[in-house]
């Protein structure tokens, strides 16, 4: 009888956490749990990304770029998210307390049980347009905006 045993490889979360990545480009791509956490990634391109449970915590995002992206569960925790474009992305779950979002682009984005400070939610409501095409959640909705 011949046995064959073969070593599986664990894989590691990517861990991009202090790293200076201003204009990368992380489209399309498959980033679960990584880690960016005190990153420079300012205009950078994470389109249709799956980022589901990546932390982005105290990162600098400004003008980044999450169009249909998937954010659920992500740490956004005092992340820089100023003139962000969240165009269709799902946020459900995420974290984002003390979180900058002056200038962003929410048009069709998911607020589902996201964590935010009642400051921001107001600010966000002022802008809140659009369905998820995704979830089919109204943005306005998904902040709990009153009428």
């Amino acid at each position: 009888m011949v046995c064959f045993s073969t070593m599986i490889k664990p894989v590691w979360a990517l861990d991009y956490a202090q790293r200076n990545l201003v204009e990368s480009d992380f489209s399309g791509q498959d980033l679960r749990d990584a880690k960016f956490d005190h990153a420079n990634l300012r205009s950078s391109n994470f389109s249709n990304v799956n980022a589901e449970g990546v932390r982005f915590f105290a990162a600098n995002l400004e003008s980044a770029n999450f169009e249909g992206a998937n954010l659920r569960y992500a740490d956004l925790e005092s992340a820089r998210l100023t003139r962000v474009n969240f165009t269709n992305a799902v946020l459900e779950g995420a974290f984002a307390t003390n979180t900058l979002f002056k200038g962003a682009i929410i048009d069709g984005a998911d607020f589902t049980d996201v964590l935010l400070r009642p400051d921001t939610e107001q600010y966000l409501c002022t802008i809140a347009k659009g369905t998820n095409p995704v979830t089919g959640r109204n943005t306005k909705d998904t902040l709990y905006c009153p009428d």
